[in-house]
């Protein structure tokens, strides 16, 4: 799939240029599949003015009933279009085509849950002294930018934006420059939404960062949700405190399983195994820390091992391969990096992987899944987010010590505990510092509770009752009766 036509961003309604363009490189073949505008701060300004307009000249933020009837039109165009979305999120992106389908297929879960959130922004009211009532109501905060990452552009996008449409935002949406040609399609599905206001949605593509910086910066811009690396964000929270926004924050992970003595090898094995290779490690929740009891560490190595070596690597279209492509060379190399600087320092290769340097395979950004045995946790690939088909495995005796492993990081996004005891699985669960806790599973995320994370992992919520807040203010207001 490719094609000659210049993606667009799409503002108030219309399809917009840009004076810079960029190349779609297919990360499976390393080959141009397409052109496209790629937006700065002219993109950035356009699109908050046409939102800022559509905030306050039309009647999206006060009408609940209508807010609940478009979020219901843009799930059903995200059904509509799902195929072509999942085609070309394999194309841009290198999952694979069975990947693709059940990332894009969140996306309309997202707004159908919006919908009924939509329905949810009541306050309360009391008569606090006689002749005197106090209530508080819940008001939109106004324009909000979403700013969405790579790896899964369909689903983190619909993620957060859904909640601030149900809220009574308007938003700009600015979507990663490896995803042009999906990023337009995504756009598409909002054209296609018949009682969609101009301006209450509007996508931009950037492959760099000064559209990204504009929206942090400007006052006009009330509200930040970000999804990507602890640098950045650390960065975007430091840039939007000199205007107080609020910032909701999803940021890095370094997810650990944590395996018992009587977990239930059979099942664990499978789970781990794929919380490694989806999306090819480059997922904030990737497991790649494993820390196993000793009486069963020699099995779970020996059996992850053989399961990871006959992982079929390949590219994503292609439904008989277990694993696609990761996002460019450059990050094969970069990870490729990381492993051999972690083996110079004593992390142990059971399972090497590494690029694939032969055969067509080459020409794409292949990199086979790596299992390492380490005993210092204080190793960067211990430490330090890979983004990548990296695993490290290390043993453990006591519970206590396995608490101590799992909260050795300065990641608190995820983790798992594995174990066929009927109380040690919640009570371990609720010692380590993670947003999100699964037990004897790994990578539920349904879209009515809220997920977040501890530490350096993020601020703030999505999904669930709890997502919506960050897009609301509070209003007190007290009124004496005569």
């Amino acid at each position: 799939m490719s094609t000659n036509k210049t993606a667009l961003h799409w503002i108030n309604g219309k399809w917009v240029d840009s004076a810079q363009h960029g190349e779609s490189i297919n990360p499976a073949t390393g080959e141009v599949v397409g052109r496209y505008a790629d937006a700065g701060r002219d993109e950035a300004e356009q699109a908050v003015r046409a939102a800022t307009t559509a905030f306050r000249d039309t009647n999206w933020a006060n009408d609940m009933e209508f807010r609940t009837k478009v979020l219901l039109e843009i799930a059903a165009s995200f059904a509509r279009h799902e195929r072509e979305l999942a085609d070309l999120t394999t194309l841009e992106n290198g999952k694979t085509i069975g990947e693709a389908e059940f990332e894009v297929s969140f996306a309309k879960g997202n707004f159908t849950t919006a919908a009924a959130l939509a329905q949810t922004t009541y306050g309360r009211v009391m008569e606090v002294e006689p002749g005197k009532h106090t209530m508080v109501v819940r008001e939109p905060v106004g324009v909000t930018a979403v700013i969405t990452p790579w790896n899964s552009p369909s689903a983190l996008m619909a993620r957060d934006l859904a909640p601030a449409l149900a809220a009574g935002c308007t938003a700009v949406v600015k979507l990663p420059g490896q995803t042009p040609l999906l990023n337009e399609a995504i756009s598409r599905v909002f054209a296609d939404v018949p009682s969609l206001p101009a301006g209450v949605v509007n996508v931009i593509t950037e492959s760099g960062s000064e559209a990204a910086k504009w929206l942090v910066d400007t006052p006009d811009v009330p509200a930040i949700m970000f999804t990507g690396s602890t640098p950045t964000g650390r960065a975007i929270g430091a840039a939007a405190a000199k205007n107080i926004k609020r910032v909701g924050l999803e940021l890095g992970g370094k997810t650990p399983h944590v395996v018992f003595d009587d977990a239930d090898l059979e099942l664990a094995l499978m789970v781990i195994e794929k919380s490694l290779t989806i999306f090819t490690g480059q997922f904030c929740i990737t497991a790649s820390r494993l820390i196993v009891q000793r009486g069963v560490y020699e099995t779970v190595k020996q059996r992850l091992a053989e399961r990871l070596s006959n992982v079929k690597v390949g590219p994503g279209v292609d439904r008989s391969n277990d694993m696609g492509a990761l996002i460019d060379k450059a990050s094969v190399n970069r990870v490729n990096r990381m492993v051999e600087e972690a083996i110079a320092a004593g992390a142990i290769p059971v399972v090497r992987g590494g690029p694939v340097t032969d055969g067509d395979l080459a020409k794409g950004a292949f990199y086979r899944p790596t299992l390492l045995e380490v005993t210092d946790s204080s190793l960067p690939i211990v430490q330090q987010e890979v983004f990548g088909p990296v695993q490290t495995i290390q043993v453990f005796d006591t519970e206590e010590e396995a608490i101590a492993l799992a909260n050795d990081s300065e990641y608190g996004l995820g983790a798992s505990v594995w174990s066929s005891d009927v109380n040690r699985p919640l009570r371990v669960a609720r010692k380590v510092q993670a947003g999100m806790l699964w037990i004897n599973d790994w990578g539920q995320l349904p879209n009515q509770f809220e997920i977040g994370g501890y530490k350096q992992s993020g601020v703030g919520h999505a999904n669930g009752p709890g997502g919506i807040d960050h897009f609301l203010e509070y209003k007190t207001i007290t009124q004496k009766f005569a």
